[in-house]
């Protein structure tokens, strides 16, 4: 795809991001095929292609609209479209480059500017968002079924075992994780424990700056990331740790990239390519120990439990981890059950389930169609806000898959 960016553009480190991405296009349209809001819509604007001529067109100084906002805010950042493409385009850091841009000229107004704020300042507050989860838990009985699904009731933790390895490996608190869901890391590190691998959770640690980041305050994320990379440097510097685990695929997503946010901030380019070096999603950890948790496990039954598995698009697209967590499951007894259309988003997509509720609703419904329709009992997923949106829609149970893990270990 040939370019002429305007000025504005043309000679910064985004503009020569942005053409050599948009270079990489042949507009073959291979894409439109897995991306979910074109399959709902049918509007090539609501379609990876449509999307990348809309940004090509701004990028070049045609004029910005609310039109190619809305365009562009309907996508989910899923990235299905970058596992279908066979020319590589990194679509996601285009999208970002391009409501980043559209935000500074078609400025957001009234409610929509407001709840985009509270979102951004409110949700990656660790200690903010989990006092008003435990006043939203004391209100639940009287809240109305939309704001009462927002708010779930969360297992306790359980035992966090002591660092007593040799390996160690370091954790992310997260912001919404620990008060939505406190048992997903205290679970991780139990399971990691039996292995033998201890999982240390440094206190100064908070949200991984995605939040920020795709609400299009860009400068807010990188701070998320250097306040997590001073608290982790510490121990990396000293060759105390192997790893970083992420338990929320959406989190692994934003740390593994932090290398690429910080690559022109002289203090931490070196830094954060390290910590994107050493990230990685507890499924690739436990896949590695196949062997050593089979012997922490009950003989799997002749006859394993069924179990819808919905690989989060930050997981399978993001990440690209496929099958990791199959494996695992299967060694602990569970049979991962066909999910028809595995690779399209279940609408949560970080905030996109609260801006943008009628296509996550749908979207949820669908994928909740699919996951159940093998008989399994329960859903297993690897993303905070994933296990979330899901169960609003349903009453079979869904939890992170390293709990039901954590739940058969030998004791």
């Amino acid at each position: 795809m040939q370019t002429t960016l305007a000025d504005f553009i043309k000679d910064t480190e985004a503009g020569r991001e942005a053409d050599a991405i948009l270079r990489t296009c042949v507009h073959c349209g291979f894409c439109t095929a897995t991306c979910p809001t074109y399959q709902l819509l049918g509007d090539e604007l609501d379609g990876p292609r449509g999307r990348i001529y809309l940004i090509k067109q701004m990028l070049e100084g045609q004029p910005v609209t609310e039109k190619t906002r809305l365009h562009l805010d309907r996508c989910l950042t899923c990235r299905a479209c970058e596992t279908t493409c066979p020319s590589g385009v990194a679509y996601g850091r285009l999208v970002d480059l391009g409501r980043y841009i559209v935000e500074q000229k078609v400025p957001r107004t009234g409610v929509d500017k407001a709840a985009r704020w509270l979102l951004r300042e409110f949700v990656p507050r660790p200690r903010l968002f989990g006092a008003a989860m435990k006043m939203g838990r004391l209100a639940r009985p009287l809240l109305p079924k939309v704001l009462a699904d927002k708010v779930p009731l969360a297992a306790p933790a359980g035992r966090w075992p002591e660092a007593r390895h040799a390996r160690k490996m370091l954790s992310l608190a997260g912001c919404a994780q620990p008060a939505m869901a406190p048992a997903i890391n205290a679970a991780t590190a139990r399971v990691l424990d039996a292995v033998g691998i201890s999982l240390v959770q440094l206190g100064g640690t908070g949200c991984c700056g995605a939040v920020r980041h795709h609400l299009n305050d860009h400068a807010g994320g990188k701070d998320d990331a250097r306040r997590n990379i001073d608290t982790w440097w510490p121990m990396i510097e000293a060759g105390e740790i192997e790893a970083i685990v992420m338990t929320a695929s959406g989190c692994g997503v934003q740390v593994k990239d932090y290398g690429h946010f910080l690559a022109s901030d002289p203090a931490y380019a070196a830094k954060a390519a390290r910590v994107s070096e050493l990230t990685r999603d507890i499924a690739e950890v436990l896949a590695d120990k196949l062997d050593a948790l089979a012997a922490c496990l009950p003989t799997p039954p002749e006859s394993p439990t069924p179990l819808a598995f919905h690989s989060p698009c930050t997981l399978q697209h993001g990440l690209k981890v496929k099958g990791k967590v199959e494996a695992i499951m299967a060694v602990a007894g569970y049979a991962p059950t066909p999910v028809k259309d595995s690779h399209l988003c279940c609408g949560s997509a970080g905030t996109y389930s609260l801006l943008q509720p009628t296509l996550s609703k749908t979207l949820r419904d669908n994928k909740l169609t699919a996951l159940q329709a093998g008989g399994a009992a329960c859903i297993a997923s690897a993303n905070i806000g994933c296990i979330t949106h899901l169960q609003t829609g349903t009453d079979t149970p869904v939890q992170h898959w390293v709990e039901l893990v954590d739940a058969r270990l030998l004791r």
